[in-house]
């Protein structure tokens, strides 16, 4: 009898914290770590995952699609995030010790322990859909733009933080793992955006009449605009914050509002950076998409985008309030609500905007040429 493949991909990853509290206790030298580390990250669910597919999930695997790989080996590094939040939340203990202190100490942060938890349940999650609906013939194209975004988002601020943060002084060969997290995502994503994309069937004539209604004429896509504008205003202020902007409104927000943006593990400030570099200019091109008909790459790019903000606003957030954050740099409690409901409205406006594209399309799609929907068009 053959096994599901989400299945056994998940009978693999639930191997991941015995093998972690087996390195715990036998692991000496920061080397070792890395060794053991890729081994256990990479080598063996990679092998693993070829023999259950190979051997017991699949008699016919010629067509497969590459990515599969990437999700079964990441799938298992889920658990071994969520297992390292676990044991640093105080859940359980004997896991990760050994490693936190010669491999990735960084990973004691609380801005670690949210990415942790959002790995662990979040992506896992994702994998386990993402591969069942692969094997099943359906489609997965968002699901799998939604993860690329996320872990492309995580790991340019995780990785940039670590090397110019508070443990950038204190880097062992161990942190080097993380290069694969960063490029196997780049590189599914450039696999996702050069597929085709998988556009429904909607007559000509429902589209022309889509495209002609002024942004003014369409409630939801004005009122999507004008919070896309306030999400470029804040994240520019933030931007300019991080950046020590001696500004009075400047240094009443970073001291009265948001103190954890002076924290020297930097990860809060390399995030608001990424928004102002990289989220500031998509949420103009997001403006521009809903005010001009047939930008199809919008159906693509407000998933990926609203996974990356996603994830980033998670850590903040969580960073923010968890107890490992040293009280000073935590969210004052006089201004947790404001605080609160301006990064909730931060990461629901990526999310309401993907649901929108993918609810209703027609907007997007590519523009009906002059006078193919008329009368004559059709009688000839």
């Amino acid at each position: 009898m053959q096994l599901p493949v989400d299945i056994c991909v998940l009978l693999l990853s639930l191997v991941a914290p015995a093998v972690l509290y087996a390195m715990n206790n036998v692991t000496k030298q920061p080397v070792m770590v890395l060794t053991l580390g890729a081994a256990v990250l990479y080598i063996i669910p990679y092998i693993m995952s070829f023999i259950i597919l190979h051997l017991l999930a699949l008699q016919h695997w010629e067509n497969i699609d590459p990515l599969f790989y990437v999700l079964a080996v990441f799938s298992f590094t889920c658990l071994v995030g969520l297992t390292n939040a676990l044991e640093q939340d105080g859940y359980i203990s004997g896991y990760m010790g050994f490693y936190l202190k010669k491999g990735e100490p960084h990973l004691s942060t609380a801005y670690a322990v949210m990415m942790n938890y959002w790995e662990g349940v979040i992506h896992f999650l994702l994998f386990l859909i993402i591969i069942h609906r692969m094997f099943r013939g359906k489609s997965y194209r968002s699901l799998a733009l939604f993860w690329a975004g996320s872990s492309i988002a995580h790991q340019i601020v995780f990785i940039p933080g670590v090397v110019i943060g508070k443990y950038g002084s204190n880097i062992h060969p161990a942190f080097w793992r993380n290069t694969p997290f960063l490029l196997l995502p780049i590189w599914g994503a450039i696999l996702l955006f050069s597929r085709e994309r998988e556009l429904p069937i909607i007559p000509a004539d429902k589209i022309a009449v889509a495209q002609k209604r002024s942004l003014l004429y369409r409630p939801v896509d004005l009122i999507l605009s004008l919070l896309l504008l306030g999400a470029m205003a804040f994240s520019v202020f933030r931007g300019v914050v991080a950046l020590d902007c001696p500004l009075d409104t400047c240094f009443t927000y970073i001291y009265q509002y948001e103190p954890y943006l002076k924290d020297p593990v930097v990860f809060p400030r390399i995030t608001m950076l990424v928004y102002l570099f990289y989220a500031l200019p998509l949420l103009a091109a997001f403006i521009y998409g809903l005010r001009n008909p047939g930008c199809t790459w919008m159906l693509d790019w407000a998933i990926f985008f609203a996974g990356a903000i996603a994830q980033t606003q998670w850590c903040h957030i969580g960073g923010s309030l968890h107890s490992r954050t040293p009280f000073t740099y935590r969210v004052p409690t006089d201004k947790w609500s404001t605080v609160m409901i301006l990064n909730g409205l931060y990461v629901a406006l990526p999310i309401l905007l993907a649901i929108r594209c993918r609810l209703s399309p027609t907007f997007f799609m590519p523009t009906v040429p002059e006078g193919q929907t008329s009368p004559e068009k059709k009688d000839n």
